[in-house]
């Protein structure tokens, strides 16, 4: 292991860096849209929902990487040109996203319906209710669950290697095909991945704690 960090160590920089930015930018969208399609689901209007519910639906369904190959091959082939990672990126977002939504979606159906109905009483419109009262709720209740969705899309950036997005399970592959040393290769970016996903779960438990 130790050669390897010797030898190819600003290559699995490069991979450490492509990851944790892949990772922070499907973190941040996937959250915002996910919550987005949280908050249709629960709408009054009917076609909304049916909306989220379908979007939900298809991308909790199909494998992430059928979702990256078809960023990567086919939009390129129709509408515009992608390269790897912003193809990984993509199919990750919207892969996690479908399980963020359905995992605010229940965070926010667990707050009591007083709550919504004691907001518009006062004078709140409903979505000042729902900005206000109900999301910093269910947001409080669902952290354990999304802390999972998370460290799970940081070990799922790795679908970034099978399109050329240069992340650590590429840097991986191409190290091992070059020294032959599979074990110690792989064994090298299965710890670069815990120095991300340890400190992210060990943040996620101590959040809970706080808002407890």
């Amino acid at each position: 292991m130790i050669n390897i960090f010797t030898h190819f160590g600003s290559q699995l920089l490069v991979g450490f860096c492509w990851t944790v930015l892949s990772s922070i930018l499907a973190l941040v969208f996937s959250l915002i849209i996910g919550a987005l399609f949280a908050i249709m689901e629960v709408l009054p209007n009917k076609t909304a929902r049916i909306v989220a519910k379908t979007y939900v639906e298809i991308f909790r369904n199909i494998p992430l990487l059928v979702i990256t190959m078809f960023f990567y091959l086919v939009i390129p082939m129709f509408i515009v040109k992608i390269n790897g990672f912003t193809a990984g990126t993509i199919g990750l977002t919207l892969y996690t996203s479908a399980f963020i939504a359905e995992t605010v979606r229940s965070g926010i159906q667990s707050v009591s319906v007083g709550q919504m109905e004691g907001a518009r009483s006062v004078g709140m419109t409903y979505w000042q209710a729902m900005r206000y009262i109900i999301l910093p709720q269910a947001f409080k209740i669902v952290i354990p669950p999304l802390g999972n969705q998370f460290v799970n899309l940081v070990k799922n950036s790795s679908v970034l290697a099978f399109v050329a997005g240069f992340d650590l399970m590429y840097q991986a592959n191409s190290i091992a095909s070059t020294t032959f040393d599979t074990i110690n290769s792989y064994l090298v970016v299965g710890v670069l991945y815990l120095v991300i996903t340890l400190p992210l779960s060990y943040y996620m438990r101590y959040l809970e704690k706080k808002l407890a």
